[in-house]
């Protein structure tokens, strides 16, 4: 067991690791449509790389369902992935998610710490590669 300053070091060690292991600028929250954005997520049981759709549940249900339009597509980038249109967060906040999800990973274990960083990089340039080729269907019509 850590104490919250210890994890906290663990988490920012992880982070600064995985940062000088896989030097690249992620396209994360700036996908250009302000509801959609990509995450990493790492706890003591698993890591995940997340597509989230934010925003009203008007805004959430037209980002989600048009997720769920390319879902074949979406699957081709990233086999295996969850979706789930009504995801509550830990801080009580909803939202829509599309994610991938590697266990028995922990950011307190070091052990686990390569594969994770693999498993996130390998699977974030899936998602930013499905973006590039179809971002502009999830653009706003003018």
């Amino acid at each position: 067991m850590y104490s919250k300053e210890e994890a906290a070091k663990l988490r920012q060690d992880f982070w600064t690791s995985f940062g000088k292991s896989f030097p690249r600028k992620w396209v994360l929250y700036k996908t250009g449509v302000k509801p959609v954005q990509f995450r990493f997520y790492f706890d003591t049981k698993k890591a995940m790389v997340c597509i989230d759709i934010e925003g009203n549940e008007e805004e959430r249900d037209k980002y989600f369902n048009k997720m769920l339009s390319v879902r074949s597509i979406l699957n081709d980038f990233l086999p295996d992935s969850s979706f789930e249109k009504h995801y509550l967060l830990e801080n009580g906040k909803k939202i829509s998610r599309i994610w991938l999800e590697k266990q028995s990973v922990s950011i307190h274990d070091k052990k686990t710490w390569q594969a994770t960083m693999e498993f996130f990089n390998e699977n974030m340039q899936r998602i930013e590669l499905f973006w590039q080729e179809y971002k502009d269907f999830f653009k706003e019509e003018v």
